[in-house]
């Protein structure tokens, strides 16, 4: 979330930013008045509460001078203090809570180097890779639906009959090729990145950390028995490994990286994108994430993230491109995206495979991460970056249609076939 004292001292320059997503910045006066209120409540309170400390000792000294009346008139004074100090302390409570659920709702401020933009159509390609339309043949211009069939290495029908619609399944070599997809990116990144495996729900203050919740409870899994909630991304418990405690800046950046299966319901998706593997309710992905101890290093981190995937993308021989989001299209809680949109030739398609995300302190903030500076001073809260490396499905998808071959197999890209037994190919 965002710091309250930038917000205190700086409110036009955080409704300027805000402006730039295409938010209503109406919030901000409203926490600023807020903010205000808790600030004066907060100072009467503490007023009352010395004033409280002062007469009690000056009760007991009028009672050990014998001067009783005196004592029970400062006694009865001291007993009015503290009934309005309490109601007092029960005010700053209330608005100490407002004040946290207001915060929690504002996004966080886009970066200045985030184009400016009013939603997905002005977003920047930075880059194209690998994209030539008329390489393709029209061998390759089977969507993976068919391919998956036809071949018998995907089974949606099935998953659709056990768990309902938007929930795929792997068969046979379509699984085998979904597991070397997944070990290529866990063996790539394992030189720098900490493997972890973390739980699959988390508790809500964990979801809280990353800006899912409040704002997008819709689209979870939530098990309100245990008010668990299963993972959108392993984003989630990966951000919250550090929570509540104070790093040292000589151990940053830190890395880590989980291989985890990620639950959405897609809510506002019904009836877009939903045949094959462009969108599910269940996915499996490799994601990359980081600690580091202000912006250059957060940006640093970034860059190295968003390197690592486009190298797997490159070895896998699929064209690619990045794409920078626009200020409107941003995430709740990044101040900079890139995609990475993996070209599907038989959907004739860009499926965003990566998203790659700088977070300033907006996560870190909410799950109270900090650092103490090597050079002195009070502890600063630590950034945030992730992104997948990569999401498997579009990735799996874009894959079994750019290497079909005219036979209708599909050849194994050779960095995956050290996971596939040697195979240089997936038959029926």
């Amino acid at each position: 979330m965002l710091d309250i004292r930038l917000i205190r001292n700086e409110p036009e320059a955080v409704v300027a930013a805000l402006a730039r997503r295409g938010e209503d910045t109406s919030a901000i006066d409203e926490l600023v008045e807020l903010d205000g209120r808790r600030r004066a409540v907060t100072s009467e309170r503490d007023e009352l509460r010395a004033e409280v400390n002062a007469v009690s000792k000056q009760v007991g000294e009028a009672f050990r001078d014998g001067r009783r009346e005196e004592a029970e008139a400062l006694k009865a004074k001291s007993k009015a203090a503290g009934e309005r100090e309490k109601a007092l302390d029960a005010e700053v409570a209330e608005l100490d809570e407002k004040v946290r659920d207001t915060l929690l709702r504002i996004p966080n401020l886009p970066s200045a180097d985030a184009p400016d933009g009013a939603g997905e159509a002005d977003n920047v390609v930075l880059r194209t890779v690998g994209y030539d339309p008329e390489a393709y043949g029209e061998h390759q211009r089977v969507p993976h639906w068919d391919i998956g069939v036809e071949l018998g290495i995907l089974d949606n029908e099935r998953a659709t009959r056990i768990s309902g619609a938007m929930f795929s399944m792997y068969r046979g070599a379509g699984a085998r090729l979904l597991r070397a997809l997944v070990q290529l990116s866990l063996d790539r990144n394992g030189d720098a990145y900490e493997e972890i495996r973390p739980p699959t729900l988390v508790r809500t203050d964990t979801m809280i950390s990353t800006g899912h919740l409040p704002k997008f409870s819709d689209d979870a899994y939530h098990m309100e028995r245990d008010d668990l909630w299963a993972i959108p991304t392993a984003e989630v418990p990966l951000t919250s490994l550090g929570a509540g405690e104070i790093l040292d800046e000589s151990d940053l950046p830190m890395r880590f990286m989980a291989y985890t299966s990620c639950f959405r319901r897609e809510a506002g998706s019904a009836g877009r994108d939903t045949r094959g593997l462009l969108r599910s309710h269940e996915f499996d992905k490799v994601e990359l994430l980081a600690y580091a101890a202000g912006e250059e290093q957060g940006k640093a981190c970034q860059e190295d993230v968003l390197a690592r995937s486009e190298s797997i993308l490159t070895d896998l021989g699929l064209a690619y491109r990045v794409v920078d989001l626009c200020t409107s299209d941003l995430g709740n809680s990044a101040a900079r995206t890139w995609d990475l949109e993996a070209y599907a030739p038989g959907c004739d398609l860009w499926l965003e495979v990566s998203s790659v995300s700088w977070f300033s302190d907006y996560q870190a903030r909410r799950a109270n991460i900090r650092y103490r500076p090597a050079d002195g001073g009070p502890p600063q809260v630590i950034h945030t970056v992730n992104g997948s490396a990569m999401g498997w499905p579009r990735t799996w998808a874009a894959l079994v249609e750019t290497h079909r071959r005219p036979d209708g197999t599909i050849t194994v890209p050779e960095v995956l076939r050290p996971y596939l037994g040697g195979g240089e190919t997936i038959g029926a």
